[in-house]
């Protein structure tokens, strides 16, 4: 029977594998699977990244094991942290079942260390892609909003003329109305899909300084240009609402509607990008938007 070749060289193939010999491809080893970069492992969140962690933990069990056996055998060769030193002969034996387990797990590691690199590359490359697609999207809601010629007013921007109270004008011949009658009388309209009556209540309220209803306001005055088919303007006032509070009651609505406005206007690849950061922001939407949420990536073609 021919004998099997060692992977020490100098030493006679051993009956049990040396405290030294397996303590010293063991620590390498380890290393090696504690060296695979843990920023990539911390964004793994697709099945393959979960495959991968689940190998690299039975992969610790194996060189666990084998820590164990090692034990077990006992062996005089010290520690393989503190200086090697040449293994004493064992007496021969035919057996090389553990050398053949230290270079699987050697083998494994290469493997894993491979997929790990290959899945992060995708990972990155994905980011930029995400990063590029979502600075495009922002750059065309600024042109929308540049060729509007400001009609839509931008959050944060100061009134050009200011009254000295949020007391709204109204006709001639009629009392000044609140911005909670106008909001009323705005969605009433809306309703019944007087977009010019809902549109005009809610430029009445976002005239008003530090108006309470003006988040309110930007939300229906997004809606009355969706529902005018006035695509281009709904997109930026939707935009405009989710910026005015991005956390708050219109933010997932606000979204929403962006995607779906630039899906009208062509912009199918904005509207998935715009769709990807309503997931990102609120993965777990309201109940009532779900569907249409999945209705919009649908229609947008969203992978």
């Amino acid at each position: 029977m021919r004998r099997a070749l060692s992977p020490f060289p100098n030493a006679r193939p051993p009956g049990r594998p040396t405290a030294v010999g397996v303590a010293a491809l063991v620590a390498v080893l380890l290393l090696a699977a504690l060296a695979l970069p843990r920023p990539a492992l911390a964004q793994m969140d697709s099945r393959e990244g979960i495959q991968l962690q689940n190998q690299i933990l039975e992969l610790r069990r194996d060189m666990q094991n084998l820590r164990d056996q090692m034990a077990q055998g006992g062996g005089g060769g010290g520690s393989s942290l503190g200086g090697y030193r040449q293994p004493a002969p064992a007496a021969p034996s035919g057996s090389s079942s553990s050398n053949d387990v230290v270079a699987s797990l050697v083998d494994r590691v290469a493997r894993l260390e491979d997929q790990v690199r290959a899945l992060q590359g995708r990972i990155d490359e994905a980011d930029n892609a995400r990063k590029n697609m979502h600075d495009d999207l922002q750059k065309q809601i600024d042109d929308m909003n540049y060729k509007l010629g400001g009609g839509v007013a931008a959050p944060g921007a100061a009134p050009a003329a200011p009254p000295a109270a949020p007391v709204l004008r109204a006709p001639e011949g009629k009392p000044p109305r609140t911005p909670e009658m106008a909001m009323q009388e705005g969605n009433a309209a809306l309703a019944r899909r007087d977009y010019a009556t809902a549109q005009a209540a809610a430029k009445e309220v976002l005239a008003a300084p530090r108006s309470p209803r003006a988040a309110d306001a930007q939300f229906l005055l997004a809606q009355a240009l969706a529902g005018k088919k006035d695509y281009a303007g709904a997109a930026v006032a939707y935009d405009d609402t989710y910026n005015r509070a991005k956390t708050g009651t219109h933010a997932q609505d606000a979204l929403l509607g962006v995607a779906h406005s630039l899906t009208a206007i062509g912009e199918k690849r904005a509207a998935c990008v715009t769709l990807d950061k309503l997931h990102t922001e609120f993965p777990n939407p309201r109940p009532d938007l779900k569907e249409p949420i999945l209705a919009a990536r649908r229609q947008a073609g969203c992978r």
